[in-house]
């Protein structure tokens, strides 16, 4: 870090990221007050930081600027890069990320437009002090839906009005559930 900071050649045209795919593990940190540690579907076990370093590439009044609006996804890094360095996608290929390159640059705070979709790994339907853990995940907007396998107990989220997850909101939301759901078990299948 120290050598790209200290270069002004390499300063302006280099970008430095630090991330992590998942949330804290217990008792090695917190996530706040969202629910959940890694190993979990729930935004405490899925939401990290993400930190881009690129003096040379942002607007000034980005550098140093936090964003915890946008939802971006570790898949959205390579078309995002790709975008950023200008360089053409290989035809033929379909990245299930997006391309955010004005978000990575702090030009705008924007989200992904594409819902994500989550599976818990199969050995943990209990994992620590946690029991009956959802099967799978889907984030679509400002909802999160939690199924199992079957598709059944749905459990909905308005991640905008409820982050920490407490309040299911399934029954005053049938349409979007069921929506959410068959895109799910699509994905899953």
């Amino acid at each position: 870090f120290d050598l790209v900071h200290g270069t002004p050649g390499l300063r302006e045209n280099t970008i430095i990221l630090v991330c992590s795919d998942n949330g804290p593990e217990v008792g090695f940190g917190s996530a706040g007050h969202l629910r959940g540690h890694k190993a979990t579907l729930y935004e405490g076990g899925i939401r990290s930081s993400l930190v881009a370093w690129a003096p040379g590439l942002m607007e000034e009044g980005a550098v140093g600027k936090r964003n915890r609006d946008s939802v971006f996804s570790a898949i959205d890094l390579v078309p995002s890069l790709l975008g950023i360095t200008g360089l053409e996608i290989p035809p033929g290929v379909d990245f299930d990320g997006e391309n955010l390159a004005a978000v990575l640059l702090g030009k705008e705070e924007t989200s992904r437009r594409k819902p994500l979709f989550f599976r818990r790994p199969p050995d943990r339907s209990t994992f620590r002090h946690y029991e009956n853990l959802p099967d799978l995940a889907v984030r679509s907007g400002k909802w999160k839906l939690y199924l199992d396998f079957d598709g059944g107990n749905p459990k909905l989220f308005d991640l905008e009005k409820d982050p920490s997850e407490m309040e299911s909101v399934e029954a005053a939301n049938v349409e979007i559930v069921e929506r959410l759901r068959t895109a799910l078990l699509e994905w899953n299948a």
